[in-house]
């Protein structure tokens, strides 16, 4: 049959990223307490396409990710992304795999458990003839905070709002999700929880009180943590507060040099 995507472009125009978006793909990520668990992700699957070309040939992306099973780890996702430029003949590829994950959480005062969900990701890019790709781990925390200033001139009470810390990093030795998700709580006003009883809900109410941050404090305290661990050699963090008294969000962002 007539090879149609690999037949000539005239218009010289490349394309930097083409592919395959958001295929649902059940895989299995560490575990610092179960040392794995089951979840679905998200995975995108781009190549660089020239400017010869038509087309690229969607139906490979898929076939690669199949031949690799559940077993979405550091070491396939360098097999994966090398297999890519070979078979889809690009200089570059790009793999985004996304995926809740879920930790078991108690409650600070009752010790209520319950399984509190993280939005997670790889992120990779690799070039033709590089010895390894370019991987980024994010991960994105719910936390609670407080605001210094509604403390410092409010007779009663403060507003405080839900915020997202987000942190990327790149590293050189291995990292838990679960550090950095701990190293965003530790920083916040307080946690956020999936269950809490009456007696968890004045405790953490009032932790938060004691504990007033802005939204630049979230990210300058995680980079400090982040810049002192001798694994992370890169890292992004950002902060968006959902404001409770506004009608917009805070947000901040921090970059290493």
């Amino acid at each position: 049959m007539k090879d149609v995507q690999s037949s000539y472009d005239d218009r010289k125009v490349p394309i930097r990223k083409v592919g395959v978006k958001d295929i649902r793909y059940p895989i299995r990520a560490y575990d610092r307490q179960e040392r794995f668990q089951s979840t679905v992700a998200r995975v995108s699957l781009f190549v660089d396409l020239p400017h010869q070309f038509k087309g690229t040939h969607m139906s490979r992306f898929v076939e690669i990710l199949n031949e690799h099973g559940r077993e979405i780890t550091h070491a396939s996702i360098d097999t994966i992304l090398a297999a890519m430029v070979e078979r889809l003949n690009s200089e570059t590829a790009h793999i985004e795999v996304r995926f809740p994950y879920f930790v078991m959480k108690r409650a600070p005062v009752s010790g209520a458990t319950s399984l509190m969900d993280y939005d997670c990701a790889f992120l990779a890019d690799y070039r033709r003839g590089s010895p390894k790709p370019d991987t980024i781990m994010e991960v994105q925390v719910p936390v609670a905070s407080l605001c210094p200033c509604s403390k410092e001139i409010s007779e009663a009470g403060a507003h405080n709002q839900r915020s997202i810390v987000t942190i990327r990093v790149r590293y050189c030795a291995f990292v838990w999700l679960e550090e950095l998700i701990d190293i965003a709580e530790g920083v916040a006003s307080s946690d956020v929880y999936a269950l809490l009883k009456r007696e968890d809900e004045k405790h953490v109410t009032e932790r938060a009180y004691r504990n007033p941050a802005f939204v630049e404090d979230l990210v300058r305290s995680v980079a400090v943590r982040l810049r002192d661990d001798p694994r992370i050699t890169w890292y992004q963090v950002e902060s968006e507060n959902f404001e409770s008294i506004h009608n917009h969000s805070a947000y901040a962002m921090v970059v290493s040099e």
